[in-house]
């Protein structure tokens, strides 16, 4: 019999697309993950991994108990929100996925409110890219996920996976305080399309906004400096280097030499809580849901600054 431990060991592999990755994911030593799999081969008399450069690479057979794995673990987790809407009440494990400045600035209270009034609730959180954290989603590897998009990178949408509107997270441009544009109340696309600016990296949402944005208004951005970290960002800014567009929830304090300017009309990403078909009638899921919506109107009035993160009462 097909051991369920050992398909998940698989299908985390196939996920996180090494076993390092699958080890961090599911909580385990990569020597665990790749002991779990090594029994898993002597069971099925077959070869799973192969080595491909300095990774590995899943074999047919492999691809097959993934896809086996899959269906095995969505039913064992109808069976799992079945008993815990039986309780009625948040129980079992609540793995969330969110991306960087919601896992600081919007979701700490939120599963510390989940922990205090759940103890039995075992919680979990990864950071990941909004795009990958849907996929996660939809894979079944996390139960939920706070995500965003913009008005012209929409959120993917995988067939089985629900949404919900938290709220609408504004964005400005910072400038230098010595900048042309500093003094500015208000600015237009066209005022700072030709600017030398201060990113997030290819791949991410934040940066196919901004160079689709600045191509419409005319020209080829100039995206000169790139940074994942927003606070890198304010940085880069303060030294004079650039301007950026950095929203609210992911700004820090101000460093000195760094100005504030509204963009006109005003960008907007909006937040999402994302999960399976069917699994809001999960009382976790629902709880936290609603916490989070709570959490964001507490938060949405201005920026949470990074270094309070740590310190924001609970819901």
């Amino acid at each position: 019999m097909l051991d369920l431990a050992r398909l998940r060991a698989l299908h985390a592999v196939y996920t996180h697309g090494s076993v390092g990755a699958a080890a961090t994911a599911l909580g385990y030593t990569p020597s665990a993950v790749s002991q779990q799999i090594a029994k898993l081969e002597r069971e099925t008399g077959t070869v799973l991994l192969e080595r491909q450069g300095r990774g590995v690479a899943l074999t047919d057979a492999a691809n097959l108990l993934v896809a086996t794995a899959q269906k095995l673990m969505a039913i064992v987790e109808s069976a799992e929100v079945a008993l815990e809407e039986q309780r009625g009440r948040p129980g079992g494990r609540l793995t969330v996925a969110a991306f960087p400045t919601a896992a600081c600035g919007l979701v700490p209270p939120v599963l510390a409110g989940l922990a205090r009034e759940h103890p039995s609730l075992e919680l979990r959180l990864t950071e990941v890219d909004s795009r990958q954290s849907v996929d996660l989603v939809a894979r079944g590897v996390v139960d939920l996920a706070v995500a965003h998009d913009w008005d012209i990178t929409p959120l993917p949408a995988p067939e089985g996976v629900e949404r919900a509107v938290i709220g609408d997270d504004r964005c400005d441009v910072l400038v230098p305080a010595g900048h042309r544009l500093a003094g500015r109340v208000s600015l237009t696309r066209s005022d700072v399309a030709r600017e030398r600016w201060i990113c997030q990296p290819p791949g991410s949402m934040c940066h196919a906004w901004l160079v689709r944005t600045l191509r419409e208004a005319g020209t080829e951005p100039d995206m000169a400096f790139q940074s994942g970290e927003y606070a890198t960002h304010l940085a880069l800014v303060a030294a004079g280097l650039g301007i950026a567009l950095v929203p609210r929830l992911g700004r820090s304090p101000l460093p000195e030499g760094v100005v504030v300017v509204p963009l006109e009309p005003s960008p907007v990403r909006r937040l999402y809580a994302v999960w399976r078909e069917g699994a809001a009638r999960r009382p976790s899921i629902a709880v936290a849901v609603e916490m989070l919506r709570a959490r964001w109107q507490v938060v949405s009035g201005g920026a949470v600054p990074v270094a309070e993160c740590a310190a924001l009462p609970v819901p």
